[in-house]
């Protein structure tokens, strides 16, 4: 490295500044690195370019995760949510999770307030546009502005800025989101470093005035009570709630549609990419359920004040006129102005098999990527990414082991090991049955999963520490007394765990229970420890069980076409996807058990024949 300023020499610089850059840029200064955060404008960080929500399935239990090991983002959604609502109430907790309302303004507002005032972190504002490297290590970050910033890591989170194309009827322009500019050359830098880009897409609804909207015709969908926070840090919610609308299409809408999909650049061959399918365009909900007469809108709040509304379920790249004679059609938004119109992006993104299990890439040393550059879709996703990626970026640094969550660990464990191992072909989108130890990976606990591993890399901070320290021991508490008490010969604890137990409901009528004084969320954990203890023991036996599997590495320069008696199909895929473990290989995509036999078999061969040549060399 030359003899630069220390004003452009840092120990992490992380591109980007959306929900996996501020993650990542918060965690690696917290722990202690010299960070730059490289962002177009400090008014778009955090910026919530598409639902104004952050949780729901799957994704509310992520959040809690990053929450749990010292992250942001729970933290200002708790302190800018404008509504509150835990999913699946009516079943079990495993499933269950929450989802929140944001004001949109005030959210990015918040996390940008947080990194300001976060030690040892700089933000720039400029375009990165090269990722320099020498011998495949990182080197430096030139930007368009001409400086060039030198440093051993790098986290790239560049959302759907790379090459970014955006679409509305027929028109296209290049962008990264609306009104900012797409990042070509960053892209072309990528390549000539040596990685893989593929294209997908993804889209947006229209957004309304809000004050031209007619609730009146639509159907009120008010928020919880009692609204569940986010942040472990957080007692109650205290901010004032307002509700959602909810409203449907018809057949006329339908039949505007259908008449102009020769200018959807979904159907004309326009967008040649693959986009969400568990998020579809208007459009394409049309084609693909042809037999239903409606479908649900909902009316979400941008801001506390109404100012702008999410029509959500309505996402589109039809033309312009075509958007202004469907919503004419929508209950409620008959005489809404629109703000902008929906619109579809095609971004370039980089297959995650070019990823290890820290979210640094294989082929370039230093260089992590998170977020929607690795194929994935949702702020929550991202976050997850991102905090991990910052803290890896820094443990790299202090030659450290890097932090890798198991499947049995976390949902952000669950995701990551799917890009590692499932390949992308369309944006990837958690959910609640990918998790096989979901049972185990609840909201009510991620605190108890992952705070101390927080701790232990240097994000959590000592009031957290002393929060979750104080939990602990009165969940603790509670239980002995629970094991210890007993009426008509049953311990509590025992009674607690039988099918529709009525010991729940009273919990709070016991005398010794009210002098401990305990919170909802201790009261609410230790109910569905002991109601879900014998599941959860087969789930630990099972998880004890794939170990043997997870912890067996395999060298990274294994040569799979040397292995005899391994399909001819095996050797392609493990050579494609180069996995780090046997666990990992187990998971690929047509890889079988007689597999990972064979692979096994030869691992221990080729390590009985290096110990017979050390013993010779000795």
């Amino acid at each position: 490295m030359p003899n630069v300023s220390n004003k452009t020499k840092f120990d992490c610089i992380v591109i980007g500044g959306g929900h996996a850059g501020a993650e990542a840029a918060h965690a690696a200064a917290r722990i202690g690195a010299n960070t730059c955060l490289i962002t177009i404008s400090r008014d778009t960080i955090a910026k919530m370019s598409c639902n104004p929500a952050i949780g729901g399935l799957a994704k509310g239990q992520i959040a809690r995760e990053v929450d749990a090991l010292g992250g942001l983002m729970g933290l200002a959604t708790d302190a800018t949510g404008i509504q509150f609502r835990l999913l699946n109430r009516s079943k079990g907790p495993a499933v269950q999770a929450p989802r929140a309302q944001t004001d949109k303004y005030k959210y990015k507002d918040y996390i940008r307030a947080m990194l300001e005032q976060t030690p040892n972190l700089t933000i720039v504002e400029s375009m990165a546009t090269d990722i320099i490297t020498e011998n495949n290590i990182v080197h430096a970050v030139k930007c368009a502005d001409g400086i060039t910033y030198y440093t051993p890591t790098v986290v790239l989170t560049t959302g759907t800025f790379l090459r970014g194309l955006m679409h509305i009827g027929t028109h296209q322009f290049p962008g990264g989101r609306l009104d900012e500019p797409a990042s070509n050359e960053l892209s072309d830098s990528l390549r000539q470093i040596g990685l893989e880009l593929g294209r997908l897409k993804t889209g947006t609804p229209a957004r309304l005035d809000g004050a031209t909207v007619d609730y009146d015709k639509t159907e009120i969908q008010a928020g919880d009570e009692k609204p569940v926070p986010f942040s472990f840090m957080t007692d109650k919610i205290t901010q004032p709630q307002i509700p959602c609308w909810i409203t449907y299409t018809n057949e006329a809408i339908h039949k505007i549609i259908r008449d102009n999909l020769h200018q959807a650049p979904l159907y004309t061959g326009q967008i040649k990419s693959t986009g969400p399918r568990y998020c579809p365009s208007i459009e394409t909900k049309i084609i693909r359920f042809a037999d239903k007469e409606r479908h649900q809108i909902f009316l979400e709040p941008e801001d506390i004040e109404k100012t702008t509304i999410y029509c959500n379920g309505i996402s589109t790249s039809l033309p312009k006129n075509v958007q202004e004679q469907i919503l004419k059609l929508l209950p409620g938004t008959e005489n809404a102005r629109i703000v902008h119109y929906g619109y579809a992006i095609e971004y370039d993104y980089c297959p995650p098999v070019q990823l290890k299990s820290n979210m640094e890439t294989k082929k370039i040393s230093g260089l992590f990527l998170a977020g929607q550059v690795n194929g994935t879709s949702g702020y929550e996703e991202a976050a997850g990414q991102g905090i991990l990626a910052g803290i890896n970026a820094v443990r790299k640094l202090q030659n450290k082991e890097p932090l890798v969550l198991g499947r049995d660990m976390a949902y952000i464990g669950v995701m990551i090991d799917d890009l590692l191992t499932k390949g992308i072909n369309e944006p990837y989108r958690m959910f609640t049955s990918r998790a096989e130890y979901r049972l185990s990976l609840r909201t009510d606990n991620a605190d108890r999963r992952l705070t101390q591993l927080g701790k232990s890399v240097g994000l959590v901070s000592s009031d957290r520490w002393a929060r979750f320290q104080n939990k602990i021991e009165q969940m603790a508490n509670l239980k002995k007394y629970l094991q210890e008490n007993r009426t008509e010969g049953i311990s509590l604890w025992d009674r607690l765990r039988r099918p529709n137990s009525e010991l729940a409901e009273k919990m709070n009528e016991d005398e010794k229970v009210k002098e401990m004084k305990l919170p909802e969320d201790v009261l609410y954990s230790v109910i569905i420890d002991a109601k879900y203890e014998g599941y959860l023991g087969k789930q630990e036996r099972l998880a004890a069980g794939m170990k043997t599997l997870e912890n067996r590495n395999i060298p990274s320069d294994l040569d799979y076409n040397t292995i005899s008696h391994l399909r001819y199909e095996a050797r392609e895929r493990l050579t494609a996807f180069k996995p780090g473990t046997l666990g990992q290989a187990s998971r690929i995509s047509g890889i079988t058990p007689a597999d990972i036999t064979v692979i096994q078999i030869h691992l221990k061969k080729h390590e009985g024949r290096e110990m017979k040549n050390e013993i010779r060399n000795d």
